[in-house]
């Protein structure tokens, strides 16, 4: 019984990611799934994304967390529509899912954006088994948590589309082993994209800046 239970709730997602997929085609609109383990460093990151972007896209960001609006205040500067889903006060799951995703987008006026961002809840686990019906899923790894995530949580890095190695400035101080990171991505996901970059210092930004940039053209040319 508890396997069909969570076959159902999977089957339900993936209907409502459907939806959402759908419903962005229509509107010509780009999103992307970010994901990461906490401290990683996402709303850092996506603070840095939405400063490179704002003055030539519409952005609207979806915030993810179990509990408190820390990361969409902190977000809060860039005078853009953010919706905030706190998972505390159904359940507390780990993970959003693609019906809440749908009524958050619900909520923005769709024909006046091009980009919408989903912080995901800090996990590598859960969010990897939810689709939600985006463009681009992007996990976020940080050099303080090791060679060894895309060994340990390989399902997050086969279900990614691109990686962000982020605090790379921390490298000098850190004895990390990067051939062994790059060894393991590879081993769980070949053809993954990866950017290296800081998100505190800019380092490494422009490029992924560009990926994204290219992505939400495409998206708006779409037929």
């Amino acid at each position: 019984m508890e396997i069909k239970i969570l076959q159902d709730i999977l089957e339900s997602n993936k209907n409502a990611a459907a939806e959402v997929k759908e419903l962005l085609k229509k509107k010509r609109i780009y999103m992307i799934d970010m994901m990461s383990s906490p401290g990683s460093g996402k709303t850092t990151l996506n603070d840095r994304l939405i400063g490179a972007l704002k003055n030539n896209y519409r952005i609207a960001v979806i915030e993810g967390d179990i509990k408190t609006t820390k990361d969409a205040e902190r977000l809060a500067k860039h005078n853009i529509p953010i919706f905030q889903i706190e998972t505390d006060r159904f359940g507390g799951d780990c993970h959003l899912e693609s019906s809440w995703v749908k009524k958050c987008l619900e909520q923005f006026d769709l024909d006046n954006l091009d980009l919408v961002i989903v912080e995901n809840i800090g996990n590598l686990v859960c969010p990897a088994e939810f689709e939600l019906g985006d463009d681009e899923r992007i996990v976020v790894l940080s050099v303080t948590e090791g060679e060894d995530k895309p060994a340990k949580y390989p399902l997050m890095f086969n279900t990614s589309d691109t990686m962000v190695l982020n605090k790379i400035d921390l490298l000098p101080h850190l004895d990390y082993n990067m051939d062994e990171l790059m060894d393991n991505i590879k081993q769980a996901n070949p053809k993954i994209r990866i950017f290296r970059l800081s998100a505190k210092t800019g380092e490494g930004m422009d490029a992924l800046v560009k990926h994204i940039s290219d992505n939400i053209d495409r998206k708006r040319r779409s037929v």
